[in-house]
C-alpha cells in the first residue's frame, strides 16, 4: 500500500508541472534590444561629448532599422520589414522628408556605437537614422484548471495556462553627423490568452507577433505626433539649423518670399494709382 501511495505522489508531482514537457517557454521569456547598449557599448563611448547644433539638410533622407538583439534571433526578418513599413509610412507624410530606407538589423550586427551608425548611413546615403529598440516579456502560468491535467486528456483540451505577452517599442531619431537625438516615440501593448499545455508554444508565438504589431501601431501614432511637433520646434525653438539641398537656407527662403511679396504689392499700388488718375 505504501508503494502505491508513493507511486501516486510521484505521478502527481510529475504531472503538476506537466506543461514544461511540452514547451520551452514556460514561466518567463524575455526578448530585448537596448538603444543605450548599442550606441554606448563601453565606458569610453559613454563619456560626455560637447553638444552641437544639428544642421538638417532638407528634404532629409532617413534610414530605419531595428537594433539587433545580442542574445537570441530576435524578430524574424520578414516580420521586421513589415513592422518597419509602418514606421516608414509615418515619415512619408511630411514634405521635409525626401527618401526612407528600410535597413535590415543584420547590417548593424557585429558592430556597435556611432561608428557603425555612420558606416551604415554612408552605405545607404542617409542623413538621419531612426533606431527601433524593443523589450518583450512573455509569461505563462498554470491556473486552477491545470489540476485537471492529471486526467492526461486535460493536457490537450483544458485551457489551464494563462499566457501574457507585454511589448514595449521605442523609435529614437538621430542626426548622424552631430550624433544628437532629435526626438523619440514609444509604443506599448499587452495581450492575454489561455491555452492548453500542448498549445503553449503556438499561442505564445502568435501572441508575440500580434503584440509587436499592436505596439508598433501605438508607436506609429505617437511618432506621427512627434514628427508634427518637431517641425514646429525647429521653427519656434530653433533646435536645429536648416539648409536646403537646392543651396538655400530656411532664412533665405523667408527673405526671398518677403521680397517677392513686396515687389508684387508695389506693382499693385502703381497699377491702382494709375487707374485712379485715368
Amino acid at each position: 500500500m505504501k508503494v502505491q501511495q508513493l507511486m501516486l505522489v510521484i505521478i502527481i508531482t510529475s504531472l503538476a508541472g506537466c506543461s514544461t514537457f511540452f514547451s520551452q517557454n514556460t514561466n518567463q521569456k524575455t526578448r530585448s534590444s537596448s538603444l543605450v547598449d548599442f550606441l554606448y557599448p563601453d565606458e569610453q563611448s559613454r563619456q560626455a561629448h560637447l553638444p552641437s547644433m544639428p544642421t538638417l539638410n532638407l528634404p532629409a533622407t532617413v534610414g530605419i532599422a531595428f537594433i539587433p538583439n545580442k542574445y537570441d534571433s530576435g524578430i524574424r526578418s520578414n516580420d521586421e520589414i513589415a513592422l518597419l513599413e509602418k514606421v516608414k509610412n509615418q515619415f512619408m507624410q511630411y514634405d521635409y522628408i525626401d527618401r526612407i530606407e528600410i535597413i535590415p538589423s543584420s547590417y548593424l550586427k557585429g558592430g556597435q556605437g556611432f561608428t557603425t551608425l555612420e558606416q551604415v548611413s554612408r552605405l545607404y546615403d542617409v542623413d538621419i537614422m531612426a533606431l527601433v529598440s524593443y523589450d518583450q516579456v512573455a509569461q505563462t502560468l498554470e491556473n486552477n484548471a491545470a489540476f485537471l491535467y492529471l486526467t492526461i486528456v486535460g493536457l490537450y483540451v483544458i485551457p489551464g495556462n494563462e499566457n501574457t505577452v507585454q511589448t514595449f517599442v521605442d523609435t529614437a531619431v538621430f542626426d548622424v553627423k552631430s550624433k544628437k537625438m532629435l526626438f523619440r516615440a514609444p509604443g506599448i501593448n499587452k495581450v492575454d490568452k489561455r491555452s492548453t499545455a500542448v498549445g503553449i508554444d503556438d499561442t505564445l508565438n502568435t501572441q508575440s507577433q500580434h503584440s509587436f504589431n499592436l505596439a508598433v501601431d501605438d508607436m506609429a501614432a505617437n511618432l506621427d505626433a512627434e514628427l508634427g511637433r518637431f517641425k514646429t520646434r525647429v521653427k519656434e525653438e530653433k533646435i536645429a539649423k536648416v539648409t536646403h539641398k537646392n543651396g538655400s537656407s530656411g532664412g533665405s527662403i523667408f527673405w526671398l518670399l518677403a521680397l517677392l511679396s513686396g515687389v508684387f504689392l508695389i506693382k499693385q499700388r502703381k497699377w491702382f494709382i494709375s487707374n485712379i488718375k485715368d
